[in-house]
């Protein structure tokens, strides 16, 4: 497993799963999201408070590639690192291991930006601060 500026634990919980038994493929999704949440919010950064602004943390693109199936039970992490993309684009790199044994599940490469209440794309100061840290 790689260095992650950010790691979180969870445990698949029974609806998570298909009829198989697997974890459905939009579950990942949202463990995903709630760990980049999670991470700015490790940051300081309140995504909720930040759309009370008028500043809209928007997802553009998404790249998965799944590896392994996980089932109800299971216990896992997602680790995340943030990077620059562009003047105004930023990307997290997320990977989802299972635990303990640190099995590879799923690697994901998410795009995003944020945007105002015009829809024109901006790059609020907080999120400036982040990506401006090595």
């Amino acid at each position: 497993m790689m260095d992650y500026q950010f790691k979180l634990e969870f445990a698949v919980r029974d609806y998570e799963c298909d009829l198989a038994g697997m974890v459905n493929n939009a579950s990942y999704l949202n463990y995903l999201e709630h760990a980049r949440h999670q991470f700015l919010r490790s940051r300081d950064i309140d995504f909720a408070g930040l759309a009370r602004q008028g500043l809209y943390l928007v997802v553009i693109r998404i790249e998965l590639d799944y590896l392994y199936s996980l089932r109800s039970g299971d216990r896992f992490s997602v680790g995340t690192n943030m990077e620059r993309v562009s003047r105004l684009r930023f990307g997290f790199q997320q990977d989802i291991y299972r635990t303990p044994d640190e099995k590879p599940v799923l690697k994901a490469k998410v795009i995003g930006t944020a945007v105002n209440e015009k829809g024109k794309p901006v790059l609020p100061r907080e999120l400036e601060q982040i990506l401006s840290v090595p």
